[in-house]
């Protein structure tokens, strides 16, 4: 591995003190990153703000260099994927693909229309409305996708004007740090810092004074403490945070057909994905032979450290949240439920644990009231179409749901009753650069991707002019009388 700088002005700058980097496969340090100072982020702060009123007067140079940045991205995703792999835990193809759909993001950022609105154009007046930078952009971004979300937030964030300071997980800082001095040479020094450490950090960053929007993806506890830095100095906010979105199978669905199709949609990335399928509901009739044809599929899937050929499933990315998973799974099992596909964490090092089928589940157990977050995926019965939208909405999240049934209209009608921000049917996952993304209740503030997600990053401003009135006739004298 070679040494991993920070990027603070467009120079590589290291730290005077670093922390461990554990690959996951192994449970061990593989490498070290370094800890951002309150001197060190005061800097990249300071050069955030000074490289914004020139970046924000350029949009045809933004456009250019985002293009440039998503192509240079595109170009490394091969050996960049070795860092993210060790780092992440997912396969090398996995990883790799992350990368790339990285670039497709700030491509697709560097193509969004900039819109003037035009509202008032008569004979007193002509108003328009335009968009604004808001300033400096703190993005935090998560450990389960740390690539992905960087296009997905310095993208749009740097078309509309604004410059980024940037931290990743401390859990995944290496492949975004190798990101930052890659995508320095394409932009002016100050427009993208990139710096790394832990919590403390991101409390720095969050009531910086210099900062005028944080855009985070995490935890809803981390979610809530970066809520109240921001209301402190009013500043802008958009959360993406946690999820326990529900699948519903409606009665005439085929079981192994569907079962077939939503297996990714909850064991992608081993689980480890905030929209992801983390509660399964099928019509008593279907729930056997449902839940023999998705246990089969999870009990084939090969799992494995990510540089190994054939692995489709890599490790529960770190120790605290693959003890939460066996804590959670081991819970349901105490109380009642059955492990059709796996149940137990694998023997050896690393933090794997196979993906995990769970039947006999209720409201009320661990499993199905909290997010998971892992390759454990509790599957229930229901008897009612009426029972089953009101116990998937009964739920504090609010990210996404999907219904599944061959009858469309149907399945739409189901789905546009579920209590959430992405709704699919006969899909899940199915997330775009064209579609915004975003939940309700404690599963977020705001909305990421396309023209809304741009939006975000943006003030208002209202342009009125008066129009010059007309020059009144003066009214002849009377005449003499």
């Amino acid at each position: 591995m070679t040494d991993f700088l920070m990027t603070v002005n467009g120079d590589q700058v290291a730290a005077a003190t670093t922390f461990g980097v554990i690959n996951p496969a192994t449970g061990e340090i593989f490498s070290q990153a370094p800890e951002c100072s309150r001197e060190q982020l005061d800097l990249a702060m300071e050069s955030a703000r000074r490289a914004q009123p020139n970046w924000a007067a350029e949009p045809a140079a933004r456009r250019s260099a985002l293009v440039a940045c998503a192509a240079a991205l595109k170009e490394e995703a091969p050996a960049l994927a070795v860092t993210l792999s060790a780092e992440q835990g997912k396969p090398l193809k996995a990883a790799e693909y992350e990368i790339v759909e990285a670039a497709r993001w700030l491509q697709a950022s560097s193509e969004l229309e900039l819109k003037t609105t035009v509202v008032r154009d008569d004979q007193h007046s002509y108003a328009e409305v335009v968009h604004r930078p808001l300033g400096v952009v703190a993005a935090i971004t998560p450990w389960n996708f740390p690539v992905l979300l960087v296009g997905w937030k310095v993208g749009p964030a740097l078309l509309a004007g604004n410059t980024v300071v940037l931290k990743p997980s401390p859990y995944t800082p290496l492949t975004t740090l190798l990101i930052g001095s890659l995508l320095a040479k394409h932009l002016p020094p100050g427009v993208l810092n990139v710096v790394s450490g832990g919590d403390e950090l991101g409390s720095w960053m969050t009531s910086h004074p210099d900062v005028a929007k944080i855009s985070f993806t995490g935890s809803v506890a981390t979610g809530k403490k970066v809520a109240a830095n921001a209301v402190a100095d009013l500043k802008r906010f958009t959360l993406e945070l946690g999820g326990n979105d529900a699948a519903i199978i409606l009665d005439d669905a085929d079981p192994a057909t569907v079962a077939k199709d939503m297996f990714w949609g909850a064991f992608i990335n081993n689980g480890q994905i905030c929209a992801g399928i983390k509660r399964i509901f099928v019509p008593r009739p279907l729930h056997d032979e449902f839940v023999a044809a998705f246990a089969a599929r999870a009990g084939k899937v090969r799992v494995g450290p990510g540089d190994s050929e054939g692995v489709q499933v890599g490790p529960v990315q770190n120790k605290m949240q693959f003890d939460k998973v066996t804590e959670l799974v081991a819970d349901a099992l105490a109380n009642g439920a059955t492990a059709v596909a796996g149940g137990l964490p694998s023997e050896g090092p690393g933090y794997f644990f196979p993906p995990t089928v769970l039947t006999g589940v209720k409201e009320g157990m661990r499993i199905v009231d909290e997010e998971q977050f892992g390759p454990a995926v509790p599957v229930m019965p229901y008897d009612d179409v009426e029972e089953v939208i009101d116990r998937a909405n009964a739920t504090k999240f609010g990210l996404s749901g999907s219904v599944w049934s061959p009858n469309i209209e149907r399945a739409q009608e189901v789905a546009a009753r579920l209590d959430c921000g992405t709704a699919f049917v006969n899909d899940h996952l199915a997330l775009g650069p064209d579609l915004p993304f975003g939940g309700i209740k404690w599963s977020g503030y705001g909305v990421e991707n396309g023209p809304w997600g741009l939006e975000e990053f943006m003030n208002i401003q209202v342009r009125y002019t008066a129009r010059p009135k007309p020059a009144k006739i003066a009214a002849p004298p009377e005449e003499d009388k």
